[in-house]
């Protein structure tokens, strides 16, 4: 399975939180990151995104479809989000556009075993992927990269 975790990109502030649209720096950050994905995700390709409009903003630069998922959304944790996604067992990628501080709680959970205060910029992506070997289960991280470098 591969797990891609991406954090909604630059948003407006104001109120209400789950009404905030990206800036136009979002909408760029956004698109480079869709299109640095596209030829990389492996199918069946699942995209959810929490039910905020920045995330959805975010998502829908990589995909018409998605889901809008609740768990995945500000407060969840990162059991939640790994539940959402059916980590580790999903088939093909699931790409979870979500917020912080859970993807970096997310994040930590995958690469250290518990959860910590890591942060993912605005806009970049973790990729994750779990593979069998020898019997056993590994996490890898194939890639980290935020808009700016692309």
């Amino acid at each position: 399975m591969d797990l891609i975790l991406w954090r909604h990109a630059d948003a407006e502030a104001g109120a209400p939180d789950s009404g905030r649209q990206l800036t136009g720096k979002g909408v760029k950050q956004a698109e480079k990151v869709a299109q640095w994905l596209k030829p990389r995700l492996p199918k069946p390709l699942r995209v959810m995104a929490s039910p905020t409009q920045r995330t959805q903003q975010t998502a829908l630069a990589l995909a018409r479809d998605f889901d809008k998922v609740t768990e995945i959304g500000p407060g969840a944790s990162a059991k939640q989000v790994l539940a959402a996604a059916g980590w580790p067992d999903a088939k093909g990628a699931v790409v979870v556009v979500g917020h912080q501080p859970t993807l970096g709680e997310v994040a930590a959970l995958l690469l250290a075993g518990r959860e910590a205060d890591w942060t993912l910029k605005k806009g970049a992506v973790w990729w994750f992927t779990h593979r069998l070997r020898g019997g056993e289960g590994q996490t890898l991280l194939r890639a980290a990269i935020s808009p700016d470098l692309l």
